[in-house]
């Protein structure tokens, strides 16, 4: 977000992301700029916001003992996750929009084996969160 949001904007966000990292099985929450995906502020378990392809890359630094490395990949892991929230997001907002024009997309629900990744689109941001997917 900008230097000067909207009044209660920041607040409002920062209030929903303590609210969100309170439940149980949230493991990470990461906020996206709506109109770039440039990463606006990311908590929890940042290993929960990397790909499969950063996270091998880290463990085979971390094992040849270059710690820089390892930072740099797991930090390139996170943008590699950002990118693709926010690719998913806006061919998700196609989608909906070449299916009703006058509809709007509010929730992005995403789960597997795993985990779960909920999307809540808002007009100048993209929160999303992952958890651990509940047992059936």
């Amino acid at each position: 977000m900008n230097d000067s949001p909207t009044p209660n904007g920041h607040d409002s966000l920062e209030e929903k992301l303590g609210r969100l990292s309170k439940k149980p099985g949230v493991r990470a929450s990461i906020v996206l700029d709506r109109a770039s995906g440039a990463i606006l502020k990311i908590s929890g378990d940042v290993s929960a916001l990397r790909t499969a392809k950063s996270r091998d890359a880290a463990t085979a630094a971390s094992f040849s003992n270059e710690a820089p490395a390892a930072e740099e990949s797991e930090s390139q892991g996170v943008e590699d996750f950002a990118a693709m929230i926010w690719a998913f997001v806006n061919s998700s907002a196609l989608l909906v929009q070449e299916v009703d024009g006058d509809d709007e997309m509010r929730l992005l629900r995403l789960r597997t084996k795993k985990q779960e990744i909920v999307i809540v689109p808002d007009t100048k941001y993209l929160l999303t969160v992952v958890h651990d997917t509940p047992s059936a």
